[in-house]
């Protein structure tokens, strides 16, 4: 027996606009039932999962890619905790909490992980499955077979779980309280614990200001204070380094971990496999169909979590849920580009902003390079690539105005009544579909199925990758990247930097990446641009640097060191004032690329 899963994607489905392949060509339905209909109501398709023979027709005939069907094994039909609706998203099994201890969840967007922290903090309740008559609680315990878990959802019933929660998305903060960061600190102090979390946090600045008026990695961090300084049992971090640079990120790092220390249990949603291999102590995998339904699975280690999930195979539970595993390259391609043409250089430049000055070392990318740059926020790094792409004039030097230069923003703004294929086409100068744009660039990020969204109802990692391929299909000698690992999940952001790379190899063109995941960058540099000095005050550029040296040398600044994991090849960090720590530093080998 087969549990059948059939989803539909709402925005996708336009009955109007085809012609109705998915009730036409059903098997089920040619033979007299009614298994795909359009539903009166939503005027949208409708399946019958419990007739529905997983054939999988109409979605091949679907002209949208609209439905989703999956057949699952038989017995997760008695795992699943919570579903939204008919033909909607639906979650199976749940983790579980560990007093004294982080849990990472590690999985895609869209897979379910939002749900499991609503849940877990008490603020959505399991319906196990019956969307259309929620079971009641005692009903809830009795069918939770775990009892760490039903203990839990016991304490959530009563309303005796103390949850503090660290939402993903922190721009209702801003609307909701029109005070100062330390008005809303002081308001949520239950331990007495600000002046230390400000200070951890590199708050100290910040804490005058009205929430309006910080930045995006501001406001999370000022999230992660409040959140931490709650009086609670459980604490739940969804992605608590967006936004962040490295340095601001360790604090985040430091300020969750010492909440496991004090005996407490923390759970945390992160994308950045560095940040969460460094917090976590155990691992559970999320997987299945984004959109369509997750699976958690159960309690791992956080070095076997991470590998497994890299893997894609689940060995304990004997379930493989990717084709193929992500491995690393640990080699580096110093000196492959000595023979290839300059496409962008610039003299030593300078630019003075109010109070604070940048200073930026002469340098060059080559065709086909790929070019990292890598620093603290507020050092400058957005305002040399404005500078080379013609967008702020630098006080001193001149940058070669000939080069063509393409620039994908760090923050990207989503309009409305503009179509995906609609974005793509006019920077492709020509309609995408069908295109060598579509196959070469469009295709490999996954964006046909999105053509007839309206750029406004996308997800961040969906605009992300919008951005990203709007930036690479415009004809350009250097294409500059600003964040674009922002809102993408770790397969999205292997993969986007993966590709890059490859385009810039491909198509011969020069390629510029800021950002802050380490992994990412580790991935996509050739060559890297070091930025140092003093946040908001002075930025130092260095010129381009091999990665090992550049790579080093930043780590170096962080006071932390790096390994490569011996299965993966993944960079990892090694844990402070172990053995490998102490001797990498001792021989100024802060970044292990030939391990």
């Amino acid at each position: 027996m087969t549990h059948r899963v059939a989803v539909l994607d709402m925005d996708l489905c336009q009955p109007r606009k085809c012609g109705l392949e998915c009730v036409k060509y059903c098997p089920v339905n040619k033979s007299g039932a009614e298994c795909v209909a359009i539903d009166e109501g939503s005027k949208k398709a409708r399946i019958d999962e419990d007739i529905c023979n997983g054939c999988g027709i109409c979605v091949k005939v679907c002209p949208f890619e609209a439905i989703t069907i999956v057949n699952l094994a038989s017995e997760l039909s008695t795992d699943k905790v919570h579903q939204y609706g008919p033909n909607s998203f639906r979650l199976y099994r749940l983790p579980v909490p560990k007093r004294g201890s982080v849990v990472g969840l590690l999985g895609r967007n869209g897979i379910g992980k939002s749900t499991v922290v609503g849940i877990l903090a008490g603020a959505l309740r399991p319906n196990m499955g019956s969307h259309s008559s929620p079971p009641e609680w005692d009903e809830i315990l009795e069918m939770t077979p775990n009892i760490e878990l039903r203990s839990h959802l016991a304490e959530v019933r009563s309303g005796r779980i103390r949850a503090s929660t660290k939402p993903q998305q922190t721009q209702g903060m801003a609307g909701d309280f029109g005070g100062t960061a330390a008005e809303l600190l002081g308001r949520h102090d239950e331990r007495g614990a600000a002046r230390g979390l400000v200070e951890s946090l590199g708050l100290r600045n910040s804490m005058e200001r009205r929430l309006d008026e910080l930045s995006g990695g501001e406001m999370q961090r000022l999230a992660v204070a409040v959140a931490a300084a709650r009086d609670a049992d459980y604490y739940f971090f969804d992605e608590p380094s967006s936004h962040n640079d490295v340095f601001q990120r360790n604090g985040v790092a430091r300020v969750i971990r010492s909440l496991a220390e004090e005996s407490r249990s923390v759970m945390v949603v992160e994308h950045d496999l560095a940040m969460l291999d460094f917090l976590s102590d155990y691992i559970q995998v999320m997987y299945g169909e984004p959109a369509a339904y997750g699976i958690v699975s159960g309690l791992l280690p956080a070095k076997s979590g991470i590998n497994t999930f890299l893997d894609g195979y689940l060995p304990g539970e004997n379930v493989r849920f990717r084709d193929k595993g992500f491995t690393f390259d640990a080699s580096s391609s110093e000196g492959s580009f000595g023979d290839a043409p300059e496409s962008v250089s610039w003299p030593a430049l300078s630019k003075t902003l109010g109070d604070f000055g940048l200073d930026v070392e002469p340098g060059s990318i080559r065709r086909g390079e790929a070019l990292g740059v890598m620093g603290a926020n507020a050092l400058g790094k957005t305002t040399m690539m404005r500078m080379l792409a013609g967008a702020e004039k630098p006080d001193s030097g001149a940058v070669d105005k000939r080069a063509r230069i393409s620039h994908k923003p760090q923050y990207v703004r989503a309009g409305s009544g503009v179509t995906v294929e609609g974005a793509l086409s006019a920077a492709h100068g020509a309609p995408i579909a069908g295109s060598e744009g579509e196959s070469q660039i469009a295709a490999p990020l996954r964006l046909p199925k999105f053509y007839p969204k309206d750029i406004s109802r996308l997800s961040g990692g969906e605009l992300q990758k919008v951005a990203v391929a709007v930036c690479l299909l415009r004809d350009a000698d250097l294409y500059a990247l600003d964040e674009p690992s922002a809102f993408l999940d770790v397969e999205d952001r292997i993969a986007v930097a993966k590709f890059i790379q490859r385009f810039a190899r491909s198509q011969a063109r020069s390629v510029m990446v800021i950002d802050h995941d380490l992994q990412l960058m580790d991935i996509v540099s050739d060559t890297m641009v070091v930025f140092e000095g003093e946040p908001g005050r002075s930025g130092r550029a260095t010129a381009p640097l091999p990665k090992p040296a550049a790579m080093n040398r930043f780590l170096a600044s962080l006071g932390v060191s790096f390994r490569r994991d011996e299965r993966s090849r993944r960079p990892r960090i090694n844990k402070p004032g172990s053995r490998l720590d102490r001797d990498q530093k001792a021989s100024g080998s802060h970044y292990y690329a030939g391990q």
